[in-house]
């Protein structure tokens, strides 16, 4: 999530939107990213986004640079349009990829902006029901059904239930923070260090992170924790 400075709007007009989608796409190739979700707001942004050859961070400054700069000339200003640096959570399964989904398309109707997501045109939705541009729609879909007018309609059905989806806050309601993860990994490896972890031999190190997995614990938390790569564990 990208939020303007101070709350400030980022999107005037169409122009401005359109300008922010035909940035996304322009470093899509470059980057190596895959975009599975989007909503503009008027001062915010929510991007569902699969990390390829850069980090995430040299992406948004990459993408922040060349809009900001676009939209300062435009509007005679000068200075940042972003609030610091952008707000991010790591997407571990399948169901909270739908959750996810479903929070950024739903902004706008909670929001209050209108009465059916599919009048809203700055969200992905619009892609997934009809023609995809930006947003790599199939992996989504898969998830509801292979065959492709099923997985559309029961697309659409997630996305009309009431719900109380909490992203980006919903990590920490649930996850322990990195202090009680750190000592479940010394607890549970009976070591006094997180990261003599990687000392173990392969069989009982991969055994050892899916007890974390098990017990709670991100990936990203567990590679920050051990040292022992975002890969490695992911394929456990």
């Amino acid at each position: 999530m990208l939020r303007g400075i101070n709350g400030q709007i980022i999107f005037e007009d169409r122009e401005d939107s359109i300008k922010l989608l035909e940035t996304i796409k322009s470093y899509r190739d470059e980057s190596g990213y895959e975009i599975y979700g989007y909503c503009l707001m008027n001062n915010h942004i929510h991007l569902l986004i699969k990390e390829g050859r850069e980090e995430l961070g040299t992406v948004f400054r990459r993408i922040g640079a060349k809009y900001v700069y676009w939209y300062n000339r435009k509007y005679s200003r000068r200075g940042h349009l972003f609030q610091d640096r952008y707000k991010s959570e790591v997407i571990e399964d399948d169901g909270y990829l739908l959750t996810v989904l479903r929070y950024i398309h739903q902004n706008p109707l909670k929001a209050g902006i209108v009465k059916n997501i599919e009048q809203y045109p700055w969200s992905s939705y619009k892609e997934y029901i009809s023609k995809k541009d930006i947003c790599e729609t199939e992996f989504p879909l898969r998830v509801f059904s292979k065959d492709s007018k099923k997985a559309i309609s029961l697309f659409k059905s997630y996305h009309a239930k009431e719900n109380n989806d909490h992203c980006l806050d919903y990590e920490d309601s649930f996850r322990v923070n990195d202090l009680e993860a750190a000592e479940i990994i010394k607890k549970t490896a009976n070591i006094d260090n997180t990261s003599k972890v990687q000392n173990f031999d392969k069989e009982n190190r991969n055994k050892l992170i899916k007890d974390f997995k098990k017990k709670g614990l991100s990936i990203r938390q567990i590679e920050r924790l051990t040292g022992i790569s975002f890969g490695v564990i992911r394929k456990l």
